[in-house]
């Protein structure tokens, strides 16, 4: 019997009804301008800034996948990271390893995602302004509550989040 789609047991298709939502906002913030161009002109608590660069910042995700996920930008409104300059690449670079390391000592994950969907087609919410996410992971965690169950289960409040990663920005320095 081949399994149809919507099964749980279908390897064929997973669906993510809430993705199409997810885009459809991602598509009303955008007509507002960019997300990534605009949170740099906001109040770091009110925007959920983690750390500012000269050239780029890292930021909690508002719909986030898991507790801890963040992104780094660059301030530049680059969509291909091939178009970013050596030293925007390397500050976020540098960003992103600060931001994994007070995301390990402040949440304890077992192991982190890191990645860039770059352009609609991959999955990118705001697809004309690059950054990278990066999701913490647990054994067991609820990756794939939002595929199977249409829901995410974030157990920690985002401010509360925020709060933990900047002081352990702060003790990395």
């Amino acid at each position: 019997m081949k399994a149809g789609p919507g099964r749980l047991d279908s390897v064929e298709h997973i669906w993510a009804g809430w993705r199409s939502q997810y885009v459809r906002a991602a598509d009303a913030m955008n007509e507002a301008g960019c997300l990534f161009c605009r949170l740099p002109g906001e109040d770091d608590a009110a925007a959920l800034i983690l750390e500012r660069g000269a050239l780029a910042f890292s930021v909690l995700n508002r719909y986030p996948y898991s507790t801890g996920h963040l992104m780094v930008a660059q301030y530049r409104h680059v969509a291909d990271p091939a178009d970013l300059s050596a030293e925007e690449a390397a500050e976020v670079w540098r960003l992103l390893v600060r931001a994994r390391r007070a995301c390990g000592e402040a949440a304890r994950p077992e192991g982190f995602n890191l990645g860039a969907n770059l352009g609609r087609i991959a999955g990118a919410g705001v697809p004309d302004h690059m950054h990278f996410h990066l999701v913490p992971r647990w054994a067991g965690d609820t990756s794939f509550m939002t595929t199977v169950g249409g829901t995410r289960v974030v157990p920690e409040d985002l401010a509360v989040t925020w709060g933990l990663l900047r002081e352990a920005l702060a003790r990395l320095d």
